[in-house]
């Protein structure tokens, strides 16, 4: 129930930091200038923490795998947010990474009703997000606020076929990323550090990035103060919060469970159009919403029963066991 809880935590960071960001370049920060403020922020929290978690007493031995394991998933991550500022930024990665965790063996693939209720599932929140992107219906609820923020948000319909690239090699990176983190937390189950790790080579790239392109010095200004605001907001829970608790869940559940919780992140970010933004509920979105949650829990209901079943597997050799010493003969 904790993985659960963190992840819808998690999710809201997740949708307030894309609105954050969004104004925050909107409002004249470059994608560097932001990264690297934020990351380095979340670093610096992070560091401390590392420290008081996991203790030398108790902390895994680093070596130079684990280390290019560190860079690796940090380089991935980059280039996936990079890619995921473009303007459709409330679009991004809603790709399962189901069949690329097959392909690393980090799912059990079979023909069980299990494994179809996950995959059925899995192409139902798609569904749901895709409806909720592209089909707008009519209005069902009007909002009476009226923010500017949602004028930042809008895209040109001209820039959505190149926007749709941009997301589809956002979820490529995304699930990679997913997927490397997994294997580096197995073989290091520090979470803390490894998202420590994880933002600093944020950092680092954003730097770079930044003195390559030859980013205007002014982007890197935090004046006016709302962009102070915007990079605490960005670096506390944004980075530091959200990467943490992914992570924790990930260890404990796997990449398919934290990729599921993407398009709920769809109804999180129409609910919070609605309330704070001044965004109108349409059919699609509500329809949209309805499928999501639909294959949100056809994922889950087959993620439990498999559980169960690994359990009663577990189980079942040693109950033999004790039957066998129960019914054998004494000498």
């Amino acid at each position: 129930m904790k993985e659960y809880v963190g992840m819808v935590a998690a999710q809201i960071a997740q949708v307030l930091l894309i609105i954050v960001s969004k104004y925050a370049i909107a409002d004249g920060m470059s994608n560097y200038s932001f990264i690297f403020y934020s990351n380095a922020l979340a670093s610096l929290i992070l560091l401390p923490l590392s420290l008081i978690f996991h203790r030398s007493d108790n902390r895994p031995p680093l070596t130079i795998i684990i280390i290019c394991g560190f860079f690796i998933i940090g380089v991935l991550g980059y280039l996936g947010i990079l890619v995921s500022h473009y303007p459709l930024l409330l679009l991004q990665r809603h790709c399962s990474t189901s069949p690329q965790t097959d392909g690393f063996r980090m799912e059990a693939f079979d023909l069980s009703l299990t494994t179809q209720a996950k995959f059925i599932g899995t192409v139902v929140s798609i569904a749901g997000a895709i409806i909720i992107t592209l089909y707008k219906g009519p209005s069902i609820l009007s909002s009476s606020l009226k923010s500017e923020i949602s004028q930042h948000l809008l895209v040109k319909p001209s820039d959505w076929v190149l926007g749709g690239i941009f997301i589809a090699i956002t979820s490529i990176l995304s699930s990679m990323c997913f997927i490397g983190q997994a294997t580096v937390l197995k073989k290091y189950p520090a979470e803390v550090i490894v998202m420590f790790s994880y933002c600093i080579v944020y950092t680092i790239l954003s730097a770079l990035a930044s003195f390559i392109v030859g980013d205007d010095l002014s982007s890197y200004s935090l004046r006016p103060k709302k962009r102070l605001l915007f990079v605490l907001y960005s670096g506390i829970f944004g980075s530091a919060f959200q990467f943490t608790v992914q992570a924790w869940c990930l260890k404990r559940r796997g990449p398919v469970f934290i990729t599921m919780f993407h398009p709920i992140g769809i109804v999180i970010s129409t609910f919070i159009g609605f309330t704070f933004l001044g965004d109108g509920i349409y059919l699609g979105s509500l329809l949209g919403s309805v499928v999501v949650v639909i294959g949100f829990y056809s994922v889950m209901w087959g993620k439990a029963k498999e559980k169960i079943v690994v359990f009663h597997n577990e189980e079942a050799p040693l109950l033999q066991n004790v039957e066998e010493n129960i019914t054998s003969p004494s000498p």
